[in-house]
């Protein structure tokens, strides 16, 4: 699971004790420090049940971060994580265990087999596919800005182009106008 994680998964762990892993799978746009308190209380909730030693005893610490700050390499054991950041691990106490949650959790519970490989392929696949149109509207964005530009700089260019034409030329020539408008204008 940690190899075909997302960028949206929070994973918990009961802190010092073998437990289950858990993974919460955040909605788009949803941050992993925002995670609303009833929710991360299930969560808390779950990962205790889901552990041996954890679900036996009262006053233990959930620990949870993100999936990207999870680290995993060979030398480690089966199940065991180490992080890249230390500061992004977060606790929440969890005094003892809440029946009344873990039961609704199990009755809503659906068990699933997925692909996690395909499921992170597909993913990958559509986030390429939103960056690739992001970089084509940007793109014409750009072009649009450019031609406005051209269009404003050829403007500027050539503001006085009428002025100079042959009959705004007759009009403030002085060389047809009668004797006389020398005496009008005095």
């Amino acid at each position: 699971m940690i190899k075909h994680g997302w960028d949206e998964d929070v994973w918990f762990h009961v802190d010092n004790l073998s437990s289950a892993h858990v993974y919460l799978r955040l909605r788009d746009g949803d941050k992993w420090e925002n995670i609303p308190q009833p929710l991360l209380e299930d969560c808390a909730q779950l990962t205790k049940a889901n552990s041996i030693e954890g679900n036996k005893k009262d006053n233990i610490t959930v620990i949870y971060t993100p999936w990207s700050n999870l680290k995993k390499d060979g030398s480690m054991a089966t199940g065991q994580v180490s992080f890249h950041d230390h500061k992004k691990v977060k606790r929440v106490y969890v005094e003892e265990r809440q029946n009344p949650i873990v039961n609704r959790l199990n009755k809503t519970r659906v068990e699933k087999h997925p692909d996690l490989r395909q499921e992170r392929q597909d993913r990958d696949r559509e986030l390429r596919k939103k960056d690739q149109k992001a970089r084509q509207e940007r793109k014409k964005e750009e072009e649009r800005v450019r031609k406005e530009r051209e269009e404003l700089a050829y403007r500027r260019d050539h503001m006085y182009d009428d002025i100079h034409t042959e009959d705004a030329m007759m009009e403030s020539s002085n060389q047809d106008r009668d004797a006389d408008f020398f005496d009008d204008f005095m």
